[in-house]
């Protein structure tokens, strides 16, 4: 029986956050609402105009035990409310904005139930009711019972005609995707429970770790300074600034502001962008302080009446502003004096310094050995990071963890338009890569004397290219454990940018995610170009890919998964529109939208007689806060499925993955200190 249903629940503030889900101690079930076969049932759980539905908890259960497949609109905030309510489901879904969001092929739209309807002109319309209570502060509780049961009955009609429609279309047209449909679905109840068993957090560390990170930030900001007085004279600097900023770096000053941005242009030839530049800014110099000869240093004056007698108050200084000093030029120039390389650099205020604009200007910098520009680069590009860190993790972290310690993570399967899992509240997914981020040791476990296990797929995109191109290199170096990002760095190296293994990491794979050389040092770029020549297969490939997708507007992946080009077209110089994505996508979409996920499912099966439970899944790992007794038994388990993710994705779909795969193991006291599984 197909069940379709919708719960109300009241919502808690706390920390300037808005929680929704059931694990704060203030929320309540209000309201569940059924349809099925026409008929459609409405439970009152907690509601201040009337009393709760008599036997109310007995006949969502027993609407749930007739239910083969329960549908909802984002099933997992449903499931959750139901499960911790004390509810039992452990049949299939089907959730209809995961439905749609496959059906779109990763093209972004809308995906609320109020998108939906009005894309498919339903004849039910999601009403405002709830929305326009919550705007005037009124708890969904007390919202008029007879405005909330509408309310909720024309959200459930919505979905039934959303999830028919949906049907029709995977069953009529659009069949290969039913597939992926149902595999989605199948994710977000793993991803479901992972959100319920939480992540417990150490606070203490959590705190120790906020501290490590202000006073590195205090030590950075103060260091910056220190470089910025060198180079760029007594002269106040806000590097918050990107106007400041900018100038700091290519050390020119925008004249008329209206006219660069007005009469830029990002394809302008090479000449005509050094004699734009030349037109329209100036160069900057260091300047010296020097004490204001009105205020003699104070920043403020004593103004006289027009009969001689001072005024009570004193006034800001007008020659020097207030500052008490005046800034006079001297011959030298001031900053980096750092070129920005093309036109496809401007800003409003200037030049850009995105963060990727500030790697390619530190590498190149450290060609050059400018040791001053790189020192300053890099700590520019640290305080971003610190002050990322910072909001991002610590601030979210603490915000969203419960009173019983637990972080309950949110796994979002909608965010990206390759299926990558995204993260929310906060999005763990991006996490800093790599064994040192210092936020990962607050993640402790639940369990006395427990463990955290990290089971990590080793080079999983790379590998999955390997087999979606069949190149005989890179599936050659699989097999023979071959260090692809050793042989990175002794490329660039030899090309004349020493580098080691870890920075080159950042290069090996980018020509499989479409970057190309371009803006990058003359020694990168000479990698850039090595891997087409090195790995012809996968160069093939992409050509194929782009064809596929100029005769089909679209690209289909071995698990059945599709992603749309309906704007696709072939470009003057023979390269297509939206190349970057074309060849990103089916890498990306086959590895952690379908293995990783596929590889997930099972162990979450296997996990089911056993106290110990997955906890979060980052990139291409997965976590399990491990139970002391359950220790020997789990990393066993691990290694029992890393012999079978071949016949796992054989028996899924009906593919020969001929390329070895491997799921490393590492256990520890905490997520970060963790040590490799023998």
């Amino acid at each position: 029986m197909i069940t379709v249903l919708d719960v109300e629940n009241t919502v808690t503030t706390r920390n300037g956050k808005m929680h929704l889900d059931p694990f704060e101690p203030d929320n309540q079930l209000v309201m569940v609402g059924m349809l099925s076969n026409d008929n459609e049932v409405q439970v009152t759980f907690d509601h201040s105009d009337i009393e709760p539905t008599v036997n109310g908890h007995n006949l969502v259960q027993k609407q749930l035990d007739e239910t083969t497949l329960l549908v909802c609109h984002n099933a997992s905030h449903d499931l959750l409310w139901l499960w911790e309510s004390g509810f039992t489901y452990d049949g299939s879904v089907w959730d209809t904005m995961l439905a749609e969001y496959v059906m779109l092929r990763g093209i972004k739209k809308p995906l609320s139930l109020e998108a939906c309807a009005e894309r498919y002109n339903l004849n039910t319309m999601k009403q405002d009711t709830l929305k326009n209570y919550l705007k005037q502060g009124v708890s969904v509780r007390d919202i008029p019972h007879d405005e909330l049961s509408m309310y909720l009955s024309a959200d459930i009609h919505a979905t039934y005609e959303l999830f028919e429609k949906q049907h029709h279309s995977l069953t009529h047209g659009n069949e290969g995707l039913m597939s992926t449909v149902e595999f989605t679905n199948d994710v977000c109840l793993v991803l479901s429970r992972i959100y319920q068993n939480g992540f417990c957090v150490d606070k203490n560390a959590l705190d120790a770790v906020r501290n490590e990170f202000e006073q590195e930030k205090l030590n950075t900001e103060k260091e910056l300074q220190n470089i910025v007085h060198k180079i760029m004279g007594d002269t106040p600097i806000n590097l918050n600034s990107p106007e400041q900023l900018s100038q700091v770096i290519f050390s020119r000053r925008v004249r008329n502001k209206s006219l660069w941005k007005e009469q830029q242009d990002p394809y302008m030839s090479k000449e005509d962008y050094k004699e734009f530049v030349r037109m329209h800014t100036d160069s900057i110099h260091r300047t010296e302080a020097v004490r204001c000869p009105q205020c003699e240093g104070k920043g403020k004056v004593r103004k006289t009446k027009k009969d001689g007698t001072p005024y009570a108050r004193t006034s800001k200084c007008d020659i020097c502003a207030g500052d008490g000093y005046l800034y006079r030029k001297t011959k030298d120039i001031a900053g980096l004096k750092l070129n920005p390389p093309s036109p496809k650099w401007f800003s409003a205020n200037g030049f850009s310094t995105s963060k990727q604009n500030l790697e390619i200007l530190e590498n190149a910098a450290r060609v050059k050995n400018l040791t001053i520009a790189v020192d300053f680069l890099s700590k520019v590009r640290r305080l971003s990071a610190l002050d990322s860190y910072l909001s991002s993790f610590v601030d979210g972290i603490t915000a969203y963890t419960k009173h019983d310690s637990k972080l309950h993570v949110r796994l979002l399967q909608h965010r990206t338009a390759t299926g990558r899992f995204s993260g929310a509240d906060p999005n763990m997914q991006n996490m800093p890569r790599g064994k040192t981020f210092p936020v990962k040791k607050v993640f402790v476990s639940r369990f006395d004397g427990g463990k955290i296990l990290e089971a990590d797929f080793a080079q999983l995109e790379f590998r999955a290219a390997a087999f979606l191109s069949q190149d005989e290199t890179a599936m050659e170096e699989v097999r023979n454990g071959f260090d692809v990002h050793s042989y990175t760095a002794k490329i660039i190296t030899e090309a004349g940018q020493p580098t080691d293994r870890q920075t080159a990491k950042a290069h090996t794979f980018a020509p499989l995610y479409g970057a190309t050389g371009f803006g990058r040092t003359p020694a990168e770029a000479a990698y850039y170009e090595h891997f087409t020549e090195k790995y012809r297969g996968i160069a093939r490939w992409h050509t194929e890919l782009a064809r596929e997708a100029l005769a089909d507007r679209k690209i289909r992946i071995p698990s059945g998964r599709e992603y749309a080009f309906p704007d696709v077209v072939r470009k003057f110089n023979g390269t297509v529109t939206n190349f970057t994505q074309i060849k990103n996508y089916p890498v990306q979409g086959f590895a952690t939208a379908d293995i990783v996920p596929l590889t997930l499912i099972k162990i979450h099966k296997e996990l089911q007689s056993y106290k110990s439970c997955i906890v979060n899944t980052v990139h291409d790992s997965i976590v399990i806060d491990v139970h002391p007794n359950e220790e020997k038994e789990i990393i066993q388990l691990i290694k029992r499925i890393n012999t079978q993710l071949k016949d796992l994705i054989k028996d899924k779909w009906c593919v020969n993955f001929n390329v070895p795969l491997l799921l490393e193991s590492k256990i520890g006291d905490n997520w970060l200190d963790t040590k490799d599984v023998a």
